[in-house]
């Protein structure tokens, strides 16, 4: 089990969370470190997203990157990104979980970053993280953009069902069973969600992390929150209407996910340089782990002068 960073700190209703994960998505890596669209210097925008991982959490349970992790599925792309994120993961002693999306290559992507046969199966797995369950999907289709599962996809994930988890299970996905209010990515959806509903719809399933949209978004589906992790290679400048949302290098992110027994939130993460404050600190923390929570609230909580 992940042991939360400021694990001995817990001044609330909740105790700290039993599992932390980061949940990445879309690097779209291309060979050679090819500029995307020769604009988006998409290694260098990971570099900094993998700078911020190491930051945010000393021991995560899993780094999971819901997809488009090549962009044209070439095996150096594979390579690189494999290059990238494993140091990390070793530092961070954590599982990396590599989810198929629509930009990449079955076959490569089986070889290059899970050493299997180059085929057309389904890039899928299943991950006991100390009694959470995490499911890996793989929406894509062979030759298309929008996203599927065929009916092997989910009787397999009905079967796995069947039995619980100790402390339930999360989807990892690259199409999002969710409305978005572009156009575009309403071609692009996934199909056969009703039948993923059924399946889902009373499961031990907590949760649905997913990718596709370069954006982060949020929604239920099936009685289950979703996630959308934004991009770490461009996003989609949200701040124009919907007809006008086009590619932006700004705004890059990911999500830093905790497991409690009875929730799950995400939060996420901006990769920024900007200026930060100093008054809260380990340092701070110490001074109000030594107050009852009674003087807690009056060093902190009280208005000044009421």
């Amino acid at each position: 089990m992940s042991e939360p960073q400021g694990a001995e700190y817990a001044f609330g209703r909740h105790r700290p969370a039993s599992h932390v994960l980061i949940h990445v998505s879309d690097p779209h890596f291309l060979a050679g470190g090819a500029r995307l669209g020769g604009r988006y210097d998409v290694e260098a925008n990971f570099g900094r997203t993998l700078d911020a991982i190491r930051a945010v959490h000393p021991h995560p349970a899993a780094i999971v990157i819901t997809g488009d992790l090549a962009d044209l599925g070439e095996p150096d792309a594979y390579r690189r990104l494999r290059d990238a994120v494993e140091p990390v993961a070793d530092a961070l002693d954590t599982t990396v979980v590599w989810v198929a999306g629509n930009h990449d290559e079955r076959p490569a992507l089986r070889a290059g970053l899970l050493d299997l046969s180059p085929t057309e199966e389904p890039v899928t797995g299943v991950w006991d993280l100390d009694g959470l369950r995490l499911i890996a999907l793989d929406t894509s289709v062979p030759g298309w953009h929008h996203g599927d599962l065929d009916r092997a996809q989910l009787d397999w994930l009905a079967d796995l069902l069947r039995e619980p988890a100790p402390h339930g299970t999360l989807l990892a996905m690259h199409h999002p069973p969710l409305p978005s209010h572009l156009p575009l990515f309403d071609i692009l959806e996934l199909r056969h969600q009703d039948e993923l509903a059924e399946i889902v719809r009373g499961s031990d399933v907590r949760g649905i992390l997913a990718g596709h949209l370069h954006y982060s978004s949020h929604g239920m589906f099936a009685g289950v929150p979703v996630s959308v992790a934004s991009a770490t290679c461009y996003t989609m400048n949200v701040a124009l209407p919907a007809a006008e949302v086009n590619g932006m290098d700004a705004a890059q992110a990911f999500q830093l996910v905790h497991v409690h027994p009875d929730t799950i939130t995400h939060a996420v993460v901006p990769v920024t340089d900007a200026d930060t404050g100093t008054y809260f600190s380990p340092e701070w923390l110490e001074r109000m782990a030594r107050l009852s929570p009674e003087q807690r609230l009056e060093a902190f909580s009280r208005k000044r002068g009421r």
